[in-house]
């Protein structure tokens, strides 16, 4: 009963780490359709992602291009996938 309650958490934090992963990539969307920041759906995004994304670019050096999100999505797949394994 145990195995099947913990595989069952660990298969919903998976479907969350995807999901977040469509988050980020939704918010680079906007970012290159709508630049508003008052945007309410923009908004949204940045406030979801951006706990993820900012201690990323801290880490990284300035390249001129922001790759935060690039990284996030690699180290989420990652974890999703060392997670889905476990299953």
């Amino acid at each position: 009963m145990t195995g099947s309650i913990t595989g069952t958490a660990m298969y919903l934090l998976v479907r969350v780490i995807q999901i977040y992963t469509y988050l980020i990539f939704a918010r680079v969307l906007m970012s290159w359709i709508i630049r508003d920041p008052g945007n309410p759906i923009y908004h949204f995004l940045y406030e979801l992602t951006e706990p993820v994304l900012a201690p990323i670019r801290r880490i990284m050096p300035s390249m001129g291009l922001d790759l935060s999100p690039i990284i996030a999505y690699m180290v989420l797949n990652l974890l999703a996938r060392l997670i889905a394994s476990l299953i």
